[in-house]
């Protein structure tokens, strides 16, 4: 009789661990599609509000890639002529990767020769703040987003009228929507 229970008793053990699975799959597919929509940023050339965004240093590496948090976060710079943005043509708009403040528009993007996106003026001057740096034994502009205080770039004078300025800026510090 125990035999003939244990028979009747392994499909429905089966049946429960095959079910168990299904729900798991499902949960798990789930939380992947909430996980992609969070990544999937919010881009809005509305979205000018300078209210200062403050978190923690454990809350940027949660949000940024390892990259995005090098550059922003620690002031690190990445390698000319090997880069997202340098060589980008397109019509649109960068924005801060971090806080997702408009910056910079194509249409004062330029071929600087550097190896990094530049351009001769942000969206609105209120939009990027210049600090003194005096890292690697010079002394130059940085520019950081005025909302976010994320590290962007360096500015420079030697760049083309109508300013005369060269915003030069970290692919991995900025986020590009095409226009239509």
């Amino acid at each position: 009789m125990k035999r003939y229970q244990q028979l009747l008793i392994l499909p429905a053990i089966a049946f429960s661990f095959m079910a168990c699975m299904q729900s798991n799959k499902k949960d798990q597919v789930t939380v992947e599609t909430i996980t992609t929509k969070q990544q999937q940023p919010t881009l809005s050339l509305t979205d000018t509000s300078l209210k200062k965004v403050v978190k923690t240093d454990a809350q940027w590496k949660k949000v940024l890639t390892d990259n995005q948090y090098y550059i922003l976060r620690k002031q690190g710079t990445e390698r000319p002529f090997q880069n997202e943005f340098n060589d980008n043509h397109k019509k649109g708009n960068y924005f801060c990767a971090a806080c997702k403040l408009p910056l910079f528009s194509s249409k004062t993007k330029f071929n600087s020769g550097t190896g990094w996106p530049s351009f001769y003026a942000p969206i609105n001057n209120n939009r990027v703040k210049e600090v003194v740096d005096k890292s690697l034994g010079m002394v130059r502009g940085e520019i950081v987003c005025a909302r976010c205080d994320g590290h962007i770039g360096h500015l420079f004078d030697d760049g083309p009228n109508p300013t005369g300025l060269r915003y030069c800026m970290n692919s991995g510090a900025m986020l590009f929507q095409e226009s239509k």
